[in-house]
Order: C-alpha cells, then sequence, then structure tokens
C-alpha cells in the first residue's frame, strides 16, 4: 500500500531509527527485557506511527498535533538511550547511529511543522523533501 505518509522523509527516517532503536536493544541484558528494552522499542515505533497518523489527517492542525506527540516520543526515546548508554547496555558505534538519526529526525519534524504553519487550512499534496 502506497500512502502519502511513506514519501515523507520524516516518516522514512523515523523508520531508520526504528531499525537501530530495535537492533541495539537487542543487546540490552536479559533483564531488561520488560523494562528498559520495550519502553525504548514503544516509543520509538510511537514516532514513526504518529507521523503517519497525522499524516493521514485532513487539517494542518490535527497534522501538527500528531507531529508534536512524534517529538515528545522522540525525546523519550532519546533519554531512555542515554540510560541504556550510562548503564552500559549500548557501544559507542550503536551510541553514535541512534543519535545521529534522532537529531535528523528532529529537525525533519521541527521543519514539518513550521511548513504546516504557512499551509492552507486544508492540506495538500505532501512536499516529499521534508
Amino acid at each position: 500500500m502506497e500512502k502519502p505518509h511513506k514519501q515523507l522523509v520524516a516518516w522514512q527516517v523515523a523508520m531508520e531509527a526504528v531499525l537501530l532503536v530495535y537492533r541495539a536493544s537487542e543487546r540490552f541484558p536479559p533483564e531488561e527485557r520488560y523494562g528498559l528494552k520495550e519502553q525504548v522499542r514503544r516509543a520509538v515505533v510511537s514516532i514513526v506511527s504518529n507521523v503517519a497518523e497525522g499524516a493521514a489527517r485532513q487539517t494542518k492542525r490535527e497534522f501538527t498535533q500528531y507531529l508534536h506527540m512524534a517529538q515528545a516520543s522522540l525525546s523519550e526515546v532519546d533519554t531512555q538511550m542515554e540510560i541504556a548508554r550510562r548503564l552500559g547496555y549500548l557501544d559507542e558505534a550503536d551510541q553514535r547511529a541512534v543519535d545521529g538519526t534522532l537529531e535528523r529526525l528532529d529537525k525533519l519534524l521541527s521543519g514539518l511543522i513550521r511548513a504546516q504553519r504557512k499551509r492552507p487550512s486544508r492540506l495538500p499534496p505532501h512536499d516529499s523533501r521534508l
């Protein structure tokens, strides 16, 4: 199914973040299976899900609300991955990859939010450059 949200660079980068976090959290200790591991996975899935759901909404206000929720989940993931790093669950390469992707995603989400302020009330086709 080819939906408009799949054309958004923010959605594509959020999907990259999901893969990175899932791979990195796979190496968390077994005792984190129902703790930090599951929490960070739910939060990173929430980012990409909110971008997709927001893109399906009919007004820029609704879309913007979902983008703000995606940003909130992004902050949650960033905090949880920092906890994992401080506990020694992440290696340097995983940390750099996740941090870089989250930073890029934060900029993309902020750009999409700014772009919504300039659009008419009804959403025209999405600009795939964002």
